[in-house]
């Protein structure tokens, strides 16, 4: 009977402490191999100080963390082996070219000298810069650049990736297309990828899964769907108008899918389980009861309403610093060597 993998990431009764602060408050964690996993938190709620304990750049007061079953304490070498991070600030040498941005990874990583230039090649073209590998990264945009972190995050091909805020800053265009790479190294390549983001669209398209946490503790966990069905149903706005002055709230209670409804500034809002279905029916409904009806919305619960019905506020950014993340990161992999 083959062997079961062990889950991609895992942790059971993570706590991390600060003095008095207790960062991370018993986390309980399970993310498949090649899932990709969204972790959301308002700022101060533990997503960071998660992260960077799953990431070996801090160690936690208690509880177990593994990284592709390799416990993240005792064997912190052996996890950056298996790891990339792409993180939310530039973390590129300015004066190299992307290539010499890769042979410096490489190295770093002891990428195989036979296998590095095939690597490289390979990957400069999937993020569509082989045109420009011996350009300095001081000459690209945004958007070559974050494709260029990508690419060298890939490059020692971890089992895992963990992206923070990859698409921060960019333009539309430029996070769509980025959005392409992501979908594309997690379904053809398989990479597990545990992904941050204040861009709740993001999430949304992306992610297979999703956690919030706050105040240390992981507060609701599921698909985007789930998230958003649990909440409540779909919401319809109608602008109504009737000459025989009939009463179109009662009207529209007698359609079967209408939860519930009330007066709106410019007509009637009406929660329904499912607004596709409901629509033409309180339509009918409200024709037959004398209405004319002048306009109709619908509107769908969001990842936003997830998150804003679970921690009670919107996303902010992070304080923690993300390139000081990254020299600590370095930092570390220095004294492990």
């Amino acid at each position: 009977m083959p062997r079961l993998l062990p889950p991609a990431i895992f942790t059971q009764a993570l706590v991390k402490h600060y003095g008095d602060v207790k960062a991370v408050d018993s986390v309980d964690l399970k993310v498949e191999r090649g899932e990709l996993y969204g972790f959301l938190g308002p700022n101060g709620a533990g997503k960071t100080t998660t992260i960077s304990i799953l990431a070996t750049l801090l160690k936690p007061t208690s509880g177990r963390a593994e990284v592709a079953g390799i416990d993240v304490v005792r064997k912190p070498g052996e996890v950056r082996r298996k790891i990339g991070i792409v993180f939310q600030d530039p973390s590129l040498d300015e004066e190299l070219t992307a290539r010499e941005n890769m042979v410096f990874h490489a190295r770093l990583y002891k990428v195989p000298k036979a296998n590095r230039d095939r690597r490289i090649d390979e990957l400069l073209s999937m993020v569509e810069l082989s045109d420009r590998a011996k350009d300095r990264v001081k000459e690209f945009s945004g958007g070559m650049r974050r494709r260029l972190e990508l690419a060298r995050g890939l490059l020692h091909e971890p089992e895992v990736l963990f992206l923070d805020e990859p698409t921060l800053g960019l333009d539309p265009q430029t996070r769509t297309h980025l959005w392409d790479y992501i979908r594309r190294l997690n379904r053809e390549r398989g990479v597990t990828m545990m992904l941050t983001t204040h861009y709740m669209d993001e999430a949304d398209m992306l992610c297979h899964r999703i956690g919030i946490i706050d105040r240390g503790k992981i507060v609701v966990e599921g698909t985007p769907s789930e998230l958003k069905s649990a909440i409540g149903g779909d919401v319809i706005y109608v602008s109504v108008s009737g000459a025989n002055g009939a009463d179109f709230q009662s009207v529209a209670r007698a359609v079967p899918e209408v939860r519930r409804v009330s007066a709106a500034p410019e007509g009637l809002q009406i929660e329904v389980t499912s607004g596709e279905h409901a629509i033409p029916k309180i339509l009918d409904a409200l024709r037959a009861g004398g209405g004319t009806v002048a306009s109709i919305s619908l509107k769908k619960p969001s990842l936003n309403d997830v998150f804003i019905k679970h921690t009670g506020h919107g996303i902010r950014d992070e304080d923690m610093d993300s390139q000081g993340r990254m020299r600590y990161f370095m930092r570390g992999r220095r004294h492990h060597r």
